[in-house]
């Protein structure tokens, strides 16, 4: 009995301890998605395919070694013999069907018209690119973490509001009930109120809804399980945070600071990099190269002997591809068009970055604007439900003046609170256009 109570008790612990949930602020959920994304950890892949391409490239000065062992088994064959003038005859082609070879050799190129070079500057630019498209996903997906943070908090937020305007409303049912039962108030005094407050509890499951499925977009991101209940320590910010408002400032930043105005830059010097290389096809190649062979027989030397003998040859090779059909200059050429089609990939995306950055202002303008306006708004609504409740209390108003005021409330309140967010999530899309 006694170990039922316990493993019963510990069910209960750690029932409770789910339950309790997982604080999260915002920086931990932006550090946790960045550990947890699997398109960072795609781009991470590709810039360590992008590392190892420019070391092969490097790696092409290197000299080049080589070594090779073999072994063939000759048929027999008749030996080869000539007869000397004094009567003696040598072997000058022995029957060897045995035949051992060790070779090393090592070539390293002298002279490649650029190419290499030109290589290694286009798989650094690549190297380059890839680094700065890891940047601009960490960036989108920041925003993109802040944006799910943001909608959850705005969710329960307005789910909080709704679920004190459903308090309200029920209160206001029990005084009209009163009244009526007091024959003071007509029957349709409680059923507007009960409408109002169905309206209400109708409105507080869709934000109920709504915090659900934010919070498993956030925990897709987070990478956090599915059962986790996310406390979040961040709350809606009624003050209005400060920030520069100069276009031309936040337009010059952007360009400096956006990661794929960057990226597109380091694939533009790649492209360029690749004319050097098709060039270099048409223009002289020089590789010096040496190289020993120690066999058994060894072929270079007569006549051959069933011993193990050493050789050795060094060499400097030139050549000139004379003719290709015009496959270097058209390749070439590709290469430059495609680079010239990059440059103006990067103008329309500067043009369209001053837009952007526009617009984002704009956004945060509006924003700073409704949320001074709902902070107002919910002000007067506050203090004329107040009046409102005291005079229909008195028996001055009627009940559908109070519900006025209270459906007032209520709309201003879930107007702050969508206000304040709305700012968060346009300045963290200004930040992203800015490159922040």
């Amino acid at each position: 009995m006694t170990r039922e109570i316990r493993c019963f008790a510990l069910i209960a612990v750690l029932s409770a301890t789910a339950a309790l949930g997982e604080d999260l602020s915002l920086a931990d959920a932006l550090a946790r998605a960045r550990e947890n994304s699997p398109r960072l950890s795609q781009l991470a892949a590709q810039e360590a395919a992008a590392e190892a391409a420019l070391r092969g490239a490097q790696a092409e000065k290197m000299p080049l070694v080589d070594l090779s062992a073999g072994y063939t088994r000759n048929s027999h064959v008749d030996e080869f013999r000539l007869t000397l003038p004094n009567g003696e005859s040598r072997v000058l082609f022995p029957d060897i069907p045995n035949n051992y070879r060790l070779h090393a050799g090592a070539s390293v190129p002298l002279w490649t018209g650029g190419r290499i070079e030109s290589a290694v500057t286009a798989a650094d630019r690549q190297r380059e690119a890839a680094g700065l498209d890891v940047t601009g996903a960490e960036h989108d997906l920041d925003l993109e973490v802040r944006t799910a943070y943001w909608r959850l908090v705005t969710a329960r937020e307005s789910e909080r509001v709704l679920r004190e305007a459903v308090t309200a409303y029920e209160a206001h049912i029990t005084d009209s009930r009163h009244r009526v039962e007091f024959g003071v108030a007509a029957r349709n005094e409680v059923l507007a109120v009960q409408v109002e407050r169905d309206r209400a509890e109708l409105a507080r499951l869709q934000a109920e809804n709504a915090a659900a499925v934010s919070e498993a977009d956030l925990l897709r991101l987070t990478g956090l399980p599915p059962e986790t209940r996310l406390l979040l320590t961040e709350k809606v910010d009624l003050t209005d945070p400060t920030d520069p408002t100069d276009i031309e400032e936040l337009v010059t930043a952007a360009w400096a600071s956006r990661p794929e105005l960057a990226a597109l830059q380091a694939r533009i010097a790649a492209a360029r990099a690749n004319v050097g290389i098709q060039r270099a096809a048409r223009k002289p190649q020089a590789a010096a190269s040496v190289g020993y062979d120690f066999a058994d027989p060894n072929q270079r030397i007569v006549p051959q002997r069933d011993e193990f003998r050493g050789t050795w040859s060094a060499g400097v090779t030139v050549s000139l591809r004379a003719f290709d059909g015009g496959r270097s200059a058209a390749a070439a050429a590709q290469a430059a068009a495609q680079a010239d089609a990059l440059e103006r990939e990067l103008e329309d995306r500067r043009r369209r970055l001053r837009l952007e950055v526009t617009s984002r202002l704009l956004d945060v303008r509006t924003a700073r604007a409704a949320l001074a306006v709902t902070g107002r708004n919910l002000e007067s609504a506050r203090e004329n439900v107040k009046v409102a409740g005291d005079r229909y209390r008195e028996g001055v108003i009627a009940s559908t003046e109070l519900l006025d005021a209270e459906t007032n409330l209520l709309r201003a309140g879930l107007d702050q609170t969508s206000a304040a967010t709305q700012l968060r999530v346009a300045l963290a899309n200004l930040d992203r256009s800015v490159g922040r």
